[in-house]
């Protein structure tokens, strides 16, 4: 196959399904995600990409940690963003236990999902401050 059908095929693909993805090096960070024109990124999976992601903090103004009751980080989670008239902004799923998101100022509704459990939180998020949600899981 040719390559340059290869990358308009999956530069259709991308575009049919509103998701834009910037690649970045083994040095450069996580990998940030783009739903919709909101940049996301998840991870948090060990020290080094603990580190990472706290080094690009600022950039985002919501910050969800994803855990279990006794501590334990989750990853996996199906992350839901709705804006305030209930029209879905977001879905994605965590790489790690950190989800970090850069909304538009307002109030959301976010459900995380887990195991086939889902936790909601209604959250306000503005341009001062990084916002930050836990969601936690029982044991079953």
């Amino acid at each position: 196959m040719n390559n340059k059908f290869l990358v308009q095929g999956l530069l259709i693909t991308a575009m049919t399904f509103g998701s834009f993805v910037t690649y970045a090096g083994a040095d450069d960070g996580p990998i940030v995600h783009q739903t919709g024109g909101l940049p996301y990124v998840s991870g948090g999976v060990g020290e080094e990409s603990l580190q990472r992601l706290r080094d690009q903090a600022s950039e985002f103004n919501l910050k969800l940690v994803f855990a279990m009751n006794s501590g334990a980080f989750l990853s996996n989670v199906r992350v839901s963003i709705a804006d305030a008239k209930g029209k879905t902004l977001l879905e994605a799923v965590s790489d790690g236990p950190w989800f970090l998101a850069k909304l538009p100022v307002g109030k959301y509704r976010v459900v995380a999902t887990y195991a086939g459990k889902a936790i909601e939180r209604s959250i306000a998020v503005d341009r001062s401050a990084l916002r930050t949600a836990d969601f936690r899981w029982e044991h079953e």
